[in-house]
């Protein structure tokens, strides 16, 4: 009988405790429904809860933005999360139900079916997110949580609307990279180095290819060796021993800092932009079409439209802009900037506004900027140029050589494919007409 009490007592409790623990509240989210089923979001990231009907279209925008809307003078972007997730969408006549999204330093809209109310629980509470409780990719989800016989999937809005670390360390036009193992050809018998230096031989070097993949989904190949046998010839000045392996992430990220082509992430300055001119082969077609991997936020589609309006005059020009970054792709066609940011050779092609300085209609046009991830296929006409500068090396190397076999495919006679500064396209069916700091090759094959 002792023992019964016992017992008894201790499962009272630990009843008691197991209340506590769930009235100690300390997360409050905002819930909502996506399909019929239940999500909720951390209500330190919701701004307000509002509805709208009126959103101003953005061309060339990803499927899931729904456009622009005006909250009280502030543009801000509108993302149908149902789309997003690829959920099904209820269409309806009116207005549509929103949460105002406070990131960082940005504010976004997005469109649920239905907002619920404000609901606390105890983060203790939360089970770690698993593929059976939504219907969304995991890496979107924070966690998941039962309250009062709902079961709550906790979505994480930090990592849906902004690049991680992590993010910022995979090439602009691809979605995501998988685990394989490096590429490493040690040179055939009596062959030199590709570049005054160690030997692929030395194994200080074979540690730091192997490395890459992991610590910066960077992958040694022939795309690329050239520069890993440079850059360990500089790395090696400085560094003895242990100090030349890569330990983590940020000494993978130092190792490959001299990797990037000039201007990444900005206007071409007026010297490599005239370099690039120059190269650019004598086309017959009136019509000039270009596929541009991993435009990011546009800076690079639009110095390159800029570049080919000058090379062919009264040629018909039209750009492909891909980019897997979804907010950079669906801001690009409305880039505004400063005059003093503008290099020279663009500047006949720019007009004034209100909020500052746009290019004309003329060059928006010829860009289309869409989402997309390179690994998919990509129905285009026959092109004369690819740009596809600092990507083709964050890419498994049976993907590099699936991609750069598609060039192959799509180029017209004379056209080109640019690549990254540090980057070749492999002998035998490509040619190389580029000089520093531009890589141009031609299709021979």
């Amino acid at each position: 009988m002792a023992v019964e009490v016992k017992d008894l007592a201790q499962v009272n409790a630990d009843l008691q405790e197991q209340k506590e623990r769930i009235d100690n509240i300390d997360f409050k989210m905002i819930t909502f429904s996506l399909a019929g089923r239940d999500y909720g979001v951390d209500i330190m990231n919701v701004k307000e809860i509002a509805k709208a009907d009126k959103f101003t279209y953005v061309p060339n925008a990803a499927s899931f933005v729904r456009g622009v809307y005006n909250l009280r003078g502030d543009i801000i972007p509108i993302i149908d999360l149902r789309m997003f997730f690829h959920l099904p969408v209820e269409r309806k006549d009116g207005q549509e139900n929103m949460l105002i999204l406070r990131i960082n330093d940005h504010v976004y809209g997005t469109i649920v079916d239905k907002i619920d109310k404000v609901v606390g629980i105890n983060t203790e509470t939360m089970q770690p997110p698993h593929p059976i409780f939504g219907d969304i990719n995991i890496k979107f989800i924070s966690g998941v949580v039962e309250k009062q016989g709902c079961l709550y999937v906790i979505l994480d809005v930090i990592r849906i609307f902004t690049v991680t670390e992590e993010d910022k360390q995979k090439p602009r036009g691809v979605v995501e990279d998988g685990a394989a193992a490096p590429y490493y050809k040690p040179p055939a018998g009596g062959e030199a180095a590709p570049a005054a230096g160690p030997t692929p031989s030395d194994s200080a070097i074979q540690f730091i290819v192997e490395s890459l993949p992991a610590l910066r989904q960077f992958y040694p190949s022939p795309i690329n060796e050239g520069w890993i046998h440079r850059r360990f010839a500089e790395w090696s000045e400085t560094r003895a021993g242990d100090d030349l392996q890569l330990k983590n992430a940020a000494e993978a990220e130092e190792y490959t800092s001299t990797f990037y082509s000039p201007d990444t992430g900005n206007f071409w300055s007026d010297d490599y932009a005239s370099m690039v001119k120059s190269l650019l082969p004598d086309l017959s077609s009136k019509n000039v079409q270009v596929w541009n991997i991993g435009c990011g936020k546009g800076y690079e589609s639009f110095s390159f439209a800029c570049i080919l309006k000058s090379r062919y005059p009264g040629s018909q020009i039209k750009i492909w802009a891909n980019d897997s970054d979804i907010m950079a792709i669906s801001q690009a066609p409305n880039v505004v900037f400063d005059m003093e940011d503008m290099p020279d050779y663009c500047r006949e092609y720019v007009v004034k506004g209100k909020g500052g300085y746009s290019f004309t209609q003329e060059i928006k046009d010829a860009i289309t900027f869409e989402y997309h991830d390179i690994l998919n296929e990509n129905p285009l006409p026959e092109l004369d140029v690819v740009l596809v500068r600092d990507v083709l090396s964050f890419l498994q190397v049976a993907d590099q050589n699936k991609i750069v076999t598609s060039f192959g495919e799509k180029l017209r006679a004379r056209g080109v494919v640019i690549v990254g500064k540090n980057e070749a396209l492999p002998d035998g069916n490509w040619e190389a007409i580029g000089k520093e700091p531009v890589s141009m090759f031609r299709f021979t094959g």
